[in-house]
């Protein structure tokens, strides 16, 4: 698994199996079973998961016990709660949607790579700005675009979940209900959309 997350790193930049060795010490894989609770509102873990086998999820549960998913994370993503990056107490749960394998890493992991490889730098800058621009827009199309375009986007997005999400999940991303995203997949089959 630390392996998998080697291959990641370098698949985005040139670091050398012997700088990812001086960093990777900290580095742990933990395996979590199927609906297992990684992280609850509150908590103050100091790591986030890249995902190498599996599916989690963050998200938020409402006044009202309703769910607000905010990210999905499968093979190869990254999931975090910010919050807890800045020593405050995370805003959202994490749990297993499937049996994952992940890599735990400190919330401090890029910075302190960083500082020892400093072709880390980059890196870390692109992830950030990468995470910024999918928030933007997911705001932006939770604010103004259709249903049928918040669905249409989120198969770009994560074209291999559509069978491994359960619809209410689904329509939970996409912040409508269930109904209508049975509707918005009915008018697309009509339309012979496939995804």
């Amino acid at each position: 698994m630390i392996h998998q997350f080697q291959k990641y790193l370098q698949e985005k930049i040139e670091i050398t199996d012997e700088q990812f060795e001086s960093i990777s010490s900290v580095l742990k894989v933990k395996k979590f079973e199927k609906n297992e609770i990684l992280q609850y509102t509150g908590d103050n873990f100091k790591h986030g998961y890249f995902v190498g086998k599996g599916l989690l999820r963050a998200y938020s549960i409402d006044a009202k016990g309703k769910e607000h998913i905010l990210q999905f994370a499968p093979e190869n993503w990254l999931v975090s709660d910010r919050n807890n990056m800045n020593n405050e107490p995370s805003i959202f749960f994490i749990d297993a949607i499937e049996s994952t394998e992940a890599v735990l890493m400190p919330n401090n992991f890029m910075e302190e790579a960083a500082r020892q490889v400093p072709c880390l730098q980059p890196m870390q800058i692109k992830l950030l700005n990468n995470s910024i621009r999918f928030m933007q827009k997911r705001i932006n199309m939770l604010l103004s675009a259709t249903a049928e375009e918040r669905y249409l986007d989120f198969i770009k997005l994560y074209p291999n979940l559509t069978l491994r999400v359960p619809q209410w999940m689904i329509a939970s991303y996409l912040g409508i209900t269930p109904e209508s995203l049975s509707r918005v997949r009915k008018e697309l089959a009509n339309k012979h959309f496939r995804p």
